[in-house]
């Protein structure tokens, strides 16, 4: 089992900047493939930003102005965000994409509670 807590979330005002962080924990947890979505108000939910197999996937919408970044030990991921819009309000969820044992290269999902991003104009 792997856990996910988010935090670091809260309140800005548009152009202003946030970072979330995602603790993981658990067996294997720094094998997982780490990520960032978010569910917008009455929105889909939609990818933010990845570690990819080929380095990081960020959506259209928050290219160059979010950035992922993971530490040494890939037990935290973090989201910094910059020139925050309305747009951007959402709650945010830290996945964790976790490869599981056997000769299958079967993966499990593991989300985080989610942390809510308000920005406002």
């Amino acid at each position: 089992q792997v856990q996910l807590v988010e935090s670091g979330g809260g309140s800005a005002q548009a152009g202003g900047s946030l970072k979330l962080s995602c603790a993981a924990s658990g067996n294997g947890s720094s094998r997982c493939r780490m990520g960032w979505y978010r569910q917008a108000p009455g929105k889909e939910h939609e990818l933010v930003s990845i570690f990819s197999s080929d380095g990081t996937t960020y959506a259209d919408s928050v290219k160059g102005r979010f950035t992922i970044s993971q530490s040494d030990t890939k037990n935290m991921v973090y989201l910094q965000m910059n020139s925050l819009r309305t747009e951007d309000t959402a709650v945010y969820f830290c996945r964790a994409d976790c490869p599981l044992p056997g000769p299958y290269m079967e993966t499990r999902l593991y989300w985080g509670q989610g942390t809510q991003v308000t920005v406002s104009s």
